[in-house]
């Protein structure tokens, strides 16, 4: 999917761009266009990118061992290696997970890679409109919201910049879940070691120009009011690699975990 006629003319997209940054194929010229250039302002990008997938697998690990269930994962992108149902179902054989994503594309491989998995599938969603990915017929026939579900955020919020946009759309996503439900969220932040303000503004004009996703990073405090009643487990709201951290994790930001510039925690619902 890297090349051929008219793919060019494709606007650049997050999951593709994330897809491009793990070392996947399901990406197109002007995703490459805008992860070379977004790499030129931010050579760390790619190792984010992949502490970012590595705190979802630890995350998902502790889920699963837990005796979590169901999982609805919101902006999921495009399939790679260690994806959510892969991991929980080496747990639970019978672990029920819906991917949901903006993007068409994204949601055309997750559900070519699903074929035949019966407890698994994928929906095209907008987190903006949270009442109709919860009311969609296929996550519906997938996931009882009688029961706990995790709801994963993992490195998708910043996509939604307007704090009055994304803040009553997370109150909407999660209220229907029941008491032992948890959330699962990663985001980018400034906190922690200065940044360069002009390398930041830089980049994140770059999102804007070329592709259909602007982002936004936000503070901790912003970023924790994301888990409004569930209560966060240890060690909270942490850095990447600082989440639960495993001998086989990326080392890339081992001994400046704030290097990784993004926070990310797991909260229950009492």
């Amino acid at each position: 999917m890297t090349g051929g006629p008219g793919t060019n003319q494709k606007p650049a997209t997050a999951a593709r761009i994330y897809d491009y940054y793990l070392g996947g194929i399901h990406n197109f010229t002007a995703d490459q266009e805008a992860a070379k250039a977004i790499l030129a302002k931010a050579p760390s990008i790619v190792a984010i990118a992949r502490a970012n997938r590595a705190f979802l697998g630890r995350a998902i690990r502790y889920l699963a061992d837990s005796g979590v269930r169901q999982y609805l994962d919101i902006g999921s992108g495009i399939p790679t290696e260690g994806n959510v149902h892969e991991v929980a179902q080496q747990v639970v054989p019978d672990a029920r997970v819906v991917y949901v994503d903006i993007d068409p594309v994204a949601v055309a491989e997750s559900q070519e890679l699903l074929e035949g998995n019966p407890y698994a599938t994928a929906v095209r969603g907008d987190l903006r409109e949270p009442e109709k990915i919860i009311e969609h017929p296929q996550v519906r026939k997938v996931l009882d919201f009688t029961q706990p579900v995790a709801v994963l955020l993992v490195g998708v919020l910043y996509f939604v910049p307007d704090d009055a946009e994304a803040y009553p759309a997370m109150e909407r996503l999660l209220a229907p879940c029941v008491p032992g439900s948890h959330v699962v969220i990663s985001h980018g932040t400034v906190d922690g070691e200065p940044v360069d303000e002009r390398q930041l503004q830089s980049t994140t004009d770059i999102w804007r120009r070329q592709t259909a996703t602007p982002l936004s990073v936000r503070s901790r405090a912003q970023i924790e009011r994301f888990f409004g009643g569930f209560e966060l487990i240890e060690p909270g709201l942490a850095w990447l690699p600082e989440w639960r951290p495993e001998p086989t994790d990326p080392a890339d930001f081992r001994d400046e975990p704030w290097r990784s510039r993004m926070l990310a925690g797991v909260g229950r619902l009492p």
